[in-house]
């Protein structure tokens, strides 16, 4: 049974500051567009139209010499126009596919909860086109906040439905013999908000590390990046979504924008403290407002060893 406890506040994931955060936001957008329309259109293109993948290799500490693994990470996806809609997932997953990666893991927050949202895409199709993601070890997912504040039931329920995983306090050895690694999901941080800016994590850390009974390397899924400050040395890789890296990088917003406790800390790529690596993905969809400037969607590949 996953255990609740409480987190620390993160003002910025706070649902009674949406309409503050919003306000921010748009007041800033606002500037932008009368001051220059052709940044304020480009916003919106580079959310709706471009998508890079990023890759990363290296061979963080407890991974193997030898042991080679290819990994594809989507986060965020938000589904819904008009940044997000079906066809823009149909090619999300083409492309993704395309990188032939060993495991396929899915960050959490699948829908869009923005009130610009043009072209609802429901979750049995943004699910069914996720279903199409082929690796040879499977593809594996985790919730998001906004999974949990608005449509969790029917978002479980899809993802069974496409043969999809949910890691939820959860770890896998997986692989072949000689070559295996635990595959850990950590519930979400913010899962229940209580108001003031506080919320109740669905998120059991030392369960989940008690779940990895061999001496196997550890990669950790999560949405929220700020648990990296708790993850045990033994986690070879920590992999985030959550902070769309900041989304719109622009004077004002960011970093004030990126919702983490510890601002730009752990905003996006590839970060290492005390020797522990983390990689936190710029996402794919948005929130708030359907533009990004400075953060094109992406796609996230990592090689390790």
């Amino acid at each position: 049974m996953t255990s609740l406890r409480p987190s620390k506040p993160s003002p910025a994931e706070n649902p009674r500051r949406v309409i503050s955060r919003r306000t921010l936001l748009l007041g800033g957008l606002g500037v932008a567009a009368l001051s220059g329309p052709a940044v304020a259109g480009y916003a919106g293109v580079e959310a709706t139209a471009l998508l890079e993948v990023t890759r990363y290799a290296l061979k963080p500490r407890g991974w193997p010499s030898g042991q080679r693994l290819t990994i594809t990470v989507l986060a965020d996806l938000h589904a819904g126009g008009p940044n997000m809609g079906l066809q823009r997932i149909r090619d999300i997953v083409d492309t993704a596919n395309a990188l032939r990666s060993d495991i396929v893991l899915l960050l959490g927050d699948f829908v869009a909860t923005h009130r610009f949202v043009t072209e609802p895409v429901p979750a049995p199709l943004w699910a069914a086109e996720l279903s199409r993601l082929k690796a040879t070890l499977g593809t594996y997912a985790i919730l998001g906040n906004h999974d949990w504040w608005f449509e969790q039931t029917q978002i479980r329920r899809v993802l069974a439905a496409a043969g999809i995983p949910l890691m939820e306090n959860d770890a896998a050895l997986l692989g072949e013999p000689g070559a295996r690694f635990w595959l850990a999901g950590l519930g979400d941080q913010l899962a229940v908000p209580l108001g003031g800016g506080h919320f109740r994590g669905a998120d059991d850390l030392p369960a989940t590390m008690a779940k990895v009974v061999t001496d196997d390397p550890v990669v950790l899924m999560v949405h929220e990046p700020d648990i990296f400050t708790e993850v045990p040395d033994r986690v070879s890789l920590t992999l985030a979504g959550h902070t769309h890296g900041g989304q719109v990088r622009m004077p004002l917003i960011w970093p004030a924008f990126v919702p983490s406790q510890y601002g730009a800390r752990f905003a996006y790529g590839h970060i290492v403290e005390d020797g522990r690596d983390l990689i936190v993905s710029g996402g794919l969809g948005t929130s708030i407002v359907p533009m990004r400037i400075g953060v094109p969607p992406e796609i996230v590949h990592v090689t390790l060893g």
